[in-house]
Formats: structure tokens, sequence, C-alpha cells
């Protein structure tokens, strides 16, 4: 058996029955003096992971407590991927990663620690790190053809962006 030392996760560990405040990124926002805030603009801030996957692991958070990528409006949602793209250049010019990992987790089920409070992770990735991504291996679960999860998508997407046709 092989083990990975992850000490940077004992804090995590050590407090999961803590009580928690009633949301750890609004929370963090209304301190003002919280350390782990990167940069605050108009609509989203970018915060720290604090129990990050690589070094530099940071995430994208509308000031506004939404949990759905649907309940932002259209200047959250663009101030959102300018922040990540702001990151994703920052962390190139401190760290220099091979690559990134940008992404969402909707729900619990989804795989979202904080499901309450929509959030986009920005994960520097080097060449041989071993990370999240990791634990996926080389099988997948699919319940339904992906002829008919595409035909699925198409005709969701068209409801949505061309209302009306």
């Amino acid at each position: 058996m092989y083990r990975l030392w992850t000490p940077w996760r004992l804090s995590y560990v050590t407090t999961a029955g803590a009580p928690r405040p009633a949301c750890v990124f609004c929370d963090a926002l209304a301190r003002g003096d919280e350390p782990l805030v990167a940069w605050v603009a108009a609509r989203a801030f970018i915060i720290l992971n604090k129990f990050p996957y690589n070094n530099g692991h940071v995430m994208i958070v509308p000031k506004r407590h939404v949990a759905r990528l649907a309940d932002l409006d259209a200047d959250e949602l663009l101030e959102i991927m300018a922040l990540g793209q702001a990151a994703e250049q920052a962390l190139g010019a401190v760290y220099a990663p091979h690559g990134f990992n940008l992404g969402m987790n909707l729900g619990r089920s989804a795989g979202a620690g904080i499901a309450e409070h929509l959030h986009m992770h920005v994960v520097p990735r080097w060449d041989g790190d071993t990370s999240f991504m990791t634990v996926f291996g080389e099988t997948r679960v699919l319940p339904e053809e992906l002829p008919v999860t595409a035909a699925r998508i198409r005709e969701a997407l068209a409801a949505i962006l061309t209302p009306g046709a």
C-alpha cells in the first residue's frame, strides 16, 4: 500500500466536527481582513483554498450567495471568468505550472464541499503531480450512451440560447 502524506490537511481533519459559519465565503468577505482573500472586485472575489489540492489553488467566488450557475446574472458571469483569467495569469507568473484545472462542482452529489455558495476552482498543475484528478483512474461509469447525451444537451441548449425559435 502506498501512502501520500498531506500534513496541510490535518487542520481540516481535526476541525471536521467544529461549528462552522453559515457560509465560509460570505464570512471571509464580511471580515474584510481575511488573509486568504487575494482580490476583491465589484461582483466577485478570489480566495485561496484553505485545503488546497496544489500550491496556488484558488477559488473565484461571486459576492452574492447563490448555489447555481443559473442564478448568476451576466455581469457576475463575466467578472467570474475575467477573474479566472487573471488568476491563471498570476499563478502562471508565480508558480510556472504546466497546466491548470478550472472547474465547478454544483451540488453535493457532484463533489461540492461547499454546495450552498457557487465557486470556481483554479488549480495549477505540473507534469507528474499527484492530485485530485488521479483518483478517477482509468474507469468511468457512463449510464447513458454518448449520442443520447449529446442530443439531450443540444435540445436543452437550444431552448435556453434561442428562446422562442
